[in-house]
C-alpha cells in the first residue's frame, strides 16, 4: 500500500498508544507529527484514537476491546487506512487487517512512502527502494490455497534426479527469492556509489579540505540556510523531508579560510532503521566531518526532544563525537531563541530566512575549527620553499624566522596536515 500512488487522497485514522516512561502528552505530540507525515504523503486524517497501555498486546498491538473501537470508528468516517505510531509486527498487522477490514500501517510505511516521492537521483531512488525492500521481506505473506505448492519438476515417475523430487516452491517462496534478488542488486549498486564518495572524500582531505555538516530534524530550515550560505540552490518547502539527496559547497569563513559545506537528509523520531542503513552512504559524510551544524528550529514546541532525536541517529551512524554547534533557527518567528542560546552555552540563534544572526554563525564555525587545530613549530630548509608555500596555503602561519639554512615557522594546522608536515616539525 502507498500513499502516493493513488489519484485521491485517502482517509486515515491515526493510532497513539501510551506506555511507560511516555506520558500522554508526548504520545498527542508524537499523533500531532504523524498528521503532518501523513498530510505530506497525501492523505487526510479524520480522526485520531488514543490508548494507555504497560505493554503492546501480542496479537493487535492494542487488545481486543480497542480493536472493536476502532473499527467502529472506522465505520463511522469511512476510513481506507489505520496509522499505528509504532511500528507493528508482521502478525499484528495481519489481525489487524482481517479484523478491521481495511489497510493497517505504521509510522514506519508512511515515511518510506514520502521519502519514496522526494527521491531524485538514481541513488536517492535507489536507497529509499532498498529500505522498502528491507521492510517489507518479514512482511511477505501468502494468498490462501490458489497459491498452494506448485507441481514440482518431477513426481515418483517423473525421472527427477533423487533429492529433487516431491513439491515444487509456493509462490511466497518464489517473491521472496525474487525480492532478496532485488535487495543483493541494490546492494551491490549502493556499494559502488559508496566507493566513489570514499574516494573523494579521501581526495578532499588529502587536499586539506575542512568539512562541515548541516544535521537537523527535518524541516528545521537546513536547506534555506546553505542556500543561505552558499549558491546551492537546493529546493526549499515548508513540508517534511522536501529534499533528500546531498548537496556539498565551497564556503569561505570569516576568516578567509574555505570549508565544504554539506546538506543532508533530516532526522525525524523513529527514523525508520531501514532507512538509515539504506542511507549509510550518504550519511558517512557527517561521521567524517570535522564539525556539525545541528540545526533547530527554535519555534517547535518541544525543541529539546528534536534535538534528542537527532542525537540518537547520529549516534546509529557513528557520528555522536564530531563536534557540534548548536543552531537555533526561524528567530524570525519566535521569541524562544534567546532563552535557547542561554540554555546551550555556546549555541548561536540565527534566522536563516532574514540572514540574522548568520554573521555570528560563520565567526563561531571559524573560531571552532580553529580551536580544534593544533599550533606546530616546523624548520624547513631553504631549497624547500614549495613546504613553505603549502604551510601557508592549508594552515595559518602565526610566526615566520629565517635562520641560517633553513625558515622557522608556528603554524595552526588541522590533523590532516599535522601529518604531512611531520618531517619538518620540531619536537618541543
Amino acid at each position: 500500500m502507498s500513499l502516493i500512488e493513488r489519484s485521491f487522497r485517502e482517509k486515515i485514522i491515526l493510532v497513539g498508544v501510551t506506555m511507560p516512561p511516555a506520558t500522554e502528552e508526548e504520545t498527542e505530540e508524537h499523533l500531532d507529527e504523524l498528521a503532518l507525515l501523513v498530510d505530506t504523503a497525501g492523505a487526510d486524517v479524520l480522526a485520531r484514537i488514543h490508548q494507555r497501555r504497560d505493554r503492546p498486546d501480542p496479537a493487535t498491538f492494542i487488545g481486543k476491546g480497542k480493536v472493536e473501537e476502532l473499527k467502529e470508528l472506522s465505520l463511522e468516517v469511512d476510513s481506507d487506512t489505520v496509522v499505528f505510531d509504532d511500528d507493528l509486527s508482521p502478525a499484528q498487522q495481519r489481525n489487524l487487517e482481517k479484523l478491521l477490514g481495511r489497510t493497517a500501517i505504521s509510522r514506519t510505511e508512511v515515511i518510506l512512502d514520502i521519502f519514496a516521492q522526494n527521491a531524485r537521483t538514481p541513488e536517492g531512488r535507489a536507497q529509499v527502494e532498498l529500505a522498502q525492500l528491507r521492510h517489507r521481506l518479514p512482511r511477505l505473506r501468502g494468498r490462501g490455497v490458489q497459491l498452494s505448492r506448485q507441481a514440482g519438476t518431477g513426481g515418483a515417475s517423473g525421472g527427477a534426479p533423487m533429492g529433487s523430487r516431491g513439491p515444487g516452491e509456493t509462490q511466497l517462496e518464489v517473491d521472496r527469492r525474487r525480492l532478496l534478488r532485488r535487495m543483493t542488486h541494490l546492494e551491490d549498486q549502493l556499494k559502488a556509489v559508496t566507493a566513489t564518495r570514499r574516494t573523494q572524500r579521501k581526495t578532499r582531505a588529502r587536499a586539506g579540505n575542512r568539512t562541515v555538516s548541516i544535521v537537523g530534524y527535518t524541516n528545521a530550515g537546513k536547506s534555506t540556510l546553505l542556500n543561505r550560505l552558499t549558491d546551492a540552490g537546493v529546493l526549499v518547502e515548508d513540508r517534511l523531508f522536501a529534499t533528500l539527496d546531498p548537496r556539498v559547497r565551497r564556503l569561505d569563513l570569516a576568516g578567509g579560510e574555505a570549508v565544504l559545506l554539506s546538506d543532508t537528509v533530516g532526522f525525524v523520531r523513529k527514523l525508520p532503521h531501514q532507512l538509515v542503513e539504506a542511507f549509510r552512504s550518504t550519511l558517512e559524510v557527517v561521521a567524517e566531518s570535522d564539525l556539525l551544524v545541528h540545526v533547530v528550529d527554535a519555534s517547535a514546541l518541544d525543541p529539546q526532544a528534536q534535538i534528542d532525536a537527532v542525537r540518537t541517529v547520529l549516534e546509529e551512524i557513528g557520528a555522536a563525537d564530531v563536534p557540534e554547534l548548536l543552531v537555533f533557527n526561524k528567530i524570525d518567528v519566535t521569541t524562544e531563541g534567546k532563552r535557547l542560546v542561554d540554555a546551550h552555552p555556546g549555541s548561536v540563534a540565527i534566522s536563516a530566512v532574514t540572514g540574522e544572526g548568520v554573521e555570528n554563525l560563520l565567526l563561531t564555525v571559524s573560531d571552532r575549527l580553529r580551536a580544534m587545530e593544533t599550533v606546530v613549530e616546523l624548520l624547513v630548509p631553504y631549497d624547500r620553499g614549495d613546504v613553505v608555500a603549502a604551510l601557508h596555503r592549508e594552515g595559518e602561519v602565526l610566526v615566520e624566522s629565517h635562520e641560517e639554512g633553513a625558515t622557522r615557522l608556528r603554524a595552526r594546522l588541522d590533523r590532516t596536515s599535522v601529518g604531512k608536515f611531520a618531517a619538518f616539525t620540531v619536537a618541543s
